[in-house]
Order: structure tokens, then C-alpha cells, then sequence
């Protein structure tokens, strides 16, 4: 089976895809943004499952306007089961609850740490993605990027800032896996695995919502709830579909190679729109984080024609 893990190992891209590339990171850019402000009146579990409700029916209705149809088999839709906890029912439900304590911006660096974590689990599934030097690099330089931005919080013991922290990790390391499992759906609509995985996803978060959070109680804000159908529509549903037809034209690595594009997004709007700022330690470890991950992912330069 060919596995195509980096944009130097695909066929030639077109500009088309990397145009959805830079669309993609700033899509999922803002919703560290959208959730900062979500969580401030809504509770996290029932913001990502109004999210992941919101996106599902969209794409849902998009798809019956096309003419096209989810999968019927049980054997698919327990896949967009597994891929929906990869890629949103776990992460989200983490980074939302530990956007309550920690800055957007924050959150997006840590969150840009998905190509290394999908390098690792790349190299230990599919074991075809050799350990270059370079890669080797930006394994190294990614991780000591995420060593210095907790590193600080870790001397002043296990508060909530850390253990927020290490939740968009965890977070992270799910999207890598998330990356990695859905390869196996190529030969779908793009909207196919995202309306399904999403629709799960929202099936295994209400009832949650609705048991520990009786969403029926809270009063929220019009900026959380315009940031709620921000997130569902702009950074979830059409980063969705986005994000599948991605994975099937440039590959896993090369998909989540919009993170270090995603980083600057992130941190400009969490500075320009709530008012954040980054420690000196943090400003270091996220250059650490982006050399990391370009390393990784940006295509090497082929030799010239005729060159030795």
C-alpha cells in the first residue's frame, strides 16, 4: 500500500491545494478565538456538542442538495464513530475546557504540535516514513518547543494552568491520530466523512451535555452564541470537508502541515481580538515550534537536473 505522508513524497501539488491549505489553517486559526469566547457563558461540553450538531446538520442538508449520500454500512459509520472521538469529541471537549484557563493563543502553539505527533504514529503504523535528519530536527526542536512554553508552569507544581496544558497536548496527539486513521477514507465525498463523523460526534456529546450541564439552565452571551455558529460553520463544517479532501490529495503529514501556518493566525487574532499576551519563554518556544514543524514538512529541494 503506497502511503503518502509528506508533500516531497506526493505527486505534484496543485496550487489549488494549497491555496485550501492556507484557507484550512486560517479557518482552524480563529476557532481558538471562537472558543475563548464560546467558553466564557457556555459550558464546554455543550459548546463542542452544539458545534459538532451545528456542522453535521449543515453538511447534512449540503449533501442532499448535491445528490450525495452517506455511507448505509455499520462497518463506515463505526469508523466516523472512531475518527469523530479523534478528531472532535475528545480533543474539542479538551481544548474547550482548558480554553477556560488558558489564552487562545497559547492553545493554538500548543495545538500546532500535531505533524510531530503524526510523524511518530506515521512511523509506527505505516513504517514507510523514514527518520531524515531533518525530520529528526524537527522532532527535536517541535518538542523543546512544547518543554519551554510548559516547562515554566510545571516549576509552580500541578496547578490548573499545567494540567490545561498538558489537555491540549493530549488534544493535539488525538488530531495526529485523527490525521493518520482517516487515510482509510479515501474513495468517499470529502463531505461524507466529515457530515458522518461530525453527526457522531454530536450523538455521543449530547447526552453527556445534557445529564452534567443542563444546557436548558445557562443564560448565554450574544457573543458566545455568534461565536458558537462561527466555530460550527466557519471553522468546523467547511473546515471539515476542506480537511478530508486534504488528507486525500497531499496525505496526513501534509495536511497537518497547516499548523504552523495555523500558529501566527492563532496568535495575531487571540492579540488583536482578546487582548492576550505571551510570556518571553512562550515567544521562544513557539519559534522552536514552527522551525520544528516546517522542518518536517516543508518540501526538500529536489537536485537540479543533471546535477550529482
Amino acid at each position: 500500500m503506497t502511503d503518502v505522508t509528506t508533500i516531497e513524497e506526493s505527486e505534484p501539488v496543485l496550487g489549488i491545494e494549497l491555496a485550501l491549505l492556507v484557507l484550512l489553517a486560517t479557518l482552524w486559526g480563529g476557532s481558538y478565538t471562537f472558543i475563548k469566547l464560546g467558553v466564557a457563558t457556555i459550558p464546554p461540553v455543550t459548546l463542542i456538542a452544539g458545534r459538532t450538531l451545528i456542522a453535521g446538520l449543515l453538511l447534512l442538508l449540503i449533501m442532499q442538495w448535491r445528490g450525495v449520500r452517506l455511507p448505509a454500512d455499520a462497518a463506515t459509520w463505526r469508523r466516523f464513530l472512531f475518527q469523530a472521538c479523534l478528531n472532535s469529541v475528545i480533543p474539542w471537549t479538551l481544548i474547550a475546557w482548558a480554553e477556560r484557563s488558558v489564552d487562545a493563543g497559547l492553545a493554538t502553539i500548543l495545538n500546532s504540535t500535531s505533524p510531530i505527533f503524526t510523524f511518530f504514529l506515521t512511523l509506527a503504523i505505516a513504517q514507510q516514513d523514514r527518520p531524515t535528519f531533518r525530520k529528526l530536527f524537527g522532532v527535536v526542536a517541535g518538542m523543546a518547543g512544547i518543554c519551554l512554553i510548559i516547562g515554566v508552569q510545571a516549576l509552580h507544581g500541578l496547578g490548573e494552568q499545567l494540567i490545561a496544558q498538558i489537555a491540549i497536548v493530549i488534544a493535539t496527539v488525538c488530531y495526529a491520530g485523527g490525521a493518520v486513521f482517516s487515510r482509510g477514507f479515501k474513495g468517499l465525498d470529502p463531505m461524507a466523512p466529515a457530515a458522518g463523523s461530525l453527526l457522531c460526534g454530536a450523538a455521543a456529546l449530547l447526552p453527556i451535555s445534557l445529564v452534567v450541564e443542563r444546557p436548558w439552565t445557562i443564560m448565554p452571551s450574544t457573543a458566545s452564541l455568534l461565536a458558537l455558529l462561527g466555530l460550527a460553520i466557519f471553522s468546523t463544517a467547511i473546515a471539515f470537508v476542506i480537511y478530508f479532501r486534504l488528507i486525500q490529495t497531499l496525505g496526513s503529514v501534509g495536511t497537518t502541515a497547516q499548523a504552523y501556518l495555523r500558529v501566527p493566525i492563532g496568535v495575531a487574532l487571540g492579540v488583536l481580538l482578546l487582548g492576550e499576551t505571551l510570556s518571553p519563554t512562550a515567544w521562544i518556544g513557539l519559534g522552536c515550534v514552527v522551525i520544528g514543524v516546517a522542518a518536517m514538512t516543508i518540501p526538500a529541494r529536489r537536485p537540479a537536473a543533471g546535477s550529482t
